[in-house]
């Protein structure tokens, strides 16, 4: 079978208007011969009926700290409806449809509340749905455990549930709907001259997710880079090429992402906290990261020196991390107002002078450089968040990124 899989976000699903854009992608693909199976997030967004922060507001006005196993039932239901109506609409329109929620379609997970891994998909309900000429909507974002739990996938999940499916399913490619019509050299808010990255690989959009990019969670590229799963992202409603993610692929000995840039693009993360300790020996910062750890606090851009120990967080885990670094003893400095911005490109990796272009870049704004981390594919600077967007265009056009 030919089959493709479709994911749409909840901004895709919120009116009866872009529902109808989302019927027409599903019906196309259905007239050109594929078996489709389509994975949805819950309708809309915070203040929407059915969206998912809609109902963790409700539930959190309920019980003040509601329990994980239960906010879990209550959050998974805003995917159930998105698909029961999405299955409803492809049946009214004249086509053979089913729903199903996330343990129907066989979506196996670990037992961890709000934040559960898929192990596997037990995939023969949805092929034997296919088989019978039936188009598959599944709900995204959940699954359950071996024991019958319903667990949620946490933030993004809806793309990993989609991907996770295409995999099991052997799908030919995923397709990923959403408000954007492109991954961008940079978000077009701050930068109206960022252009859309037509061809990109795994790694770096990878790498352009995890550092702020709002385009596909990390953890859905993670399974599509193992499985060699041919990514898309795409508009709602609009026919441009979007997005593809592949490996680099040769075609007569060139490549179909042969780099005349050296990076591909500039994005940034705000709300951030750097937390500076003084004086912590080895044994010290053993025991301030196993606490930071155990509290489920997640530290970026670290730099350790005999001298003082740095890191940031996200600006709303400052109260926690203060309380941890206060129970251990440390007076650590918390500098808040600070933003990352990083500069991704595969091409980056062996290429002298690019951190000399980046400071000459923030120099050019006066943006004032407070901490640095880097891999091969990324070079990240801590900078006052007051000063981000200045930043972003100032280093999207030191590397060109605005041409063609």
């Amino acid at each position: 079978m030919r089959i493709l899989v479709q994911k749409f976000g909840g901004s895709s699903l919120a009116t009866p208007e872009l529902r109808q854009q989302v019927l027409q992608h599903i019906l196309q693909a259905h007239d050109k011969g594929k078996k489709v199976v389509v994975v949805v997030s819950a309708m809309g967004r915070k203040g929407d009926s059915f969206a998912t922060d809609t109902l963790l507001d409700f539930f959190s006005q309920v019980v003040a700290n509601p329990p994980v196993r239960e906010r879990d039932l209550v959050l998974s239901c805003g995917e159930v409806i998105a698909a029961a109506v999405m299955a409803a609409e492809i049946i009214q329109a004249g086509h053979a449809a089913v729903a199903f929620t996330g343990w129907q379609a066989g979506v196996i997970t670990e037992e961890v509340f709000g934040q559960a891994e898929i192990i596997r998909i037990k995939k023969e309900r949805i092929l034997k749905q296919l088989q019978e000429g039936k188009i598959v909507v599944v709900a995204g974002f959940q699954g359950v455990t071996e024991n019958g739990e319903i667990t949620t996938l946490g933030r993004g999940g809806s793309d990993t549930s989609a991907v996770a499916i295409a995999a099991a399913l052997e799908a030919e490619q995923v397709e990923i709907y959403s408000d954007v019509a492109a991954v961008m050299t940079a978000d077009p808010r701050l930068v109206p001259e960022a252009k859309p990255i037509r061809n990109i690989g795994y790694q770096e959009v990878l790498q352009m997710a995890r550092e702020g990019a709002k385009v596909i969670h990390p953890r859905a590229v993670d399974i599509a880079l193992q499985y060699n799963l041919p990514l898309v992202l795409k508009k709602t409603g609009m026919p441009d090429q979007g997005t593809l993610v592949t490996h680099q692929k040769l075609i007569d000995g060139k490549s179909l992402m042969a780099k005349t840039k050296i990076v591909t693009g500039i994005t940034h993360v705000t709300d951030l906290v750097q937390v500076t300790v003084p004086q912590a020996d080895n044994n010290q910062v053993e025991e301030i990261l196993k606490q930071l750890s155990a509290a489920g606090i997640s530290i970026d851009l670290i730099s350790f020196s005999p001298q003082d120990k740095m890191f940031t967080v996200d600006g709303s885990e400052c109260s926690q991390v203060k309380q941890i670094l206060q129970a251990l003893g440390f007076a650590a400095q918390i500098k808040k107002g600070v933003a990352k911005v990083t500069v991704v490109g595969f091409g980056m990796r062996g290429v002298p002078g690019v951190m000399s272009r980046i400071v000459t870049a923030l120099n050019r704004v006066q943006v004032p450089i407070l901490q640095t981390a880097d891999s091969h594919l990324n070079i990240s600077c801590l900078i006052p968040e007051k000063d981000v967007a200045s930043a972003v265009r100032s280093l999207h056009q030191e590397f060109g990124l605005e041409e063609e």
